[in-house]
């Protein structure tokens, strides 16, 4: 299974105005910096909540289905919160991709991560290597005040440690009030 990114946020959970009204800063010429640091405390507390805060697609690359996948099986998606199925291709020996049927599967959404039930065995690929492809959408939700208001509290922390310490802290580990604020939304590492 490989993951990637076909799809970015749209939008950031925290504004770069919320992030200066937050720092309390007026002018105009770190505003740059302010927004990379907004968009580096997003994905460090996605790292480390092992959630996606604002609404993103996703693609699952498999060479072949997993042992546990045939008909009334489940096939597990890694990632939270679990959106929606976009498509599911299984590429043929032509090397051509082939949707599979929406009515095969059922993939309901959860505040966790995504499962797609099989009402049919899916057919096996026709090349021995990234047969399968899966896209899928997570997220809490495409506009900011979709993420939980602690996370967002979150970067705004992170944002404001960051901006005073500039890497000069000399500590990689999570500010205590950031890692608290956070601390609720953590998943469990999966096997």
């Amino acid at each position: 299974m490989r993951p990637m990114l076909i799809g970015a946020p749209a939008v950031e959970p925290v504004s770069l105005a919320d992030a200066k009204s937050w720092l309390r800063e007026d002018g105009v010429e770190e505003d740059e910096l302010i927004q990379a640091l907004i968009v580096a405390a997003r994905m460090t507390l996605e790292a480390y909540t092992r959630r996606l805060f604002v609404t993103q697609s996703w693609r699952l690359v498999f060479d072949c289905w997993p042992p546990s996948v045939g008909s009334n099986a489940t096939l597990r998606i890694p990632f939270a919160p679990f959106q929606s199925v976009t498509a599911i291709r299984v590429f043929d020996a032509s090397d051509a991709p082939q949707p599979l049927n929406a009515a095969t599967y059922r993939a309901p959404n959860s505040t966790e991560g995504g499962r797609i039930n099989f009402t049919s065995a899916p057919p096996a690929p026709g090349r021995a290597s990234d047969g399968i492809e899966i896209d899928f959408s997570v997220g809490y939700g495409s506009v900011a005040s979709d993420a939980p208001q602690p996370l967002r509290k979150a970067i705004l922390t992170l944002v404001a440690h960051w901006r005073e310490h500039r890497g000069d802290s000399g500590d990689d580990a999570l500010p205590k009030t950031v890692a608290q604020l956070a601390a609720p939304f953590r998943r469990g590492r999966l096997l």
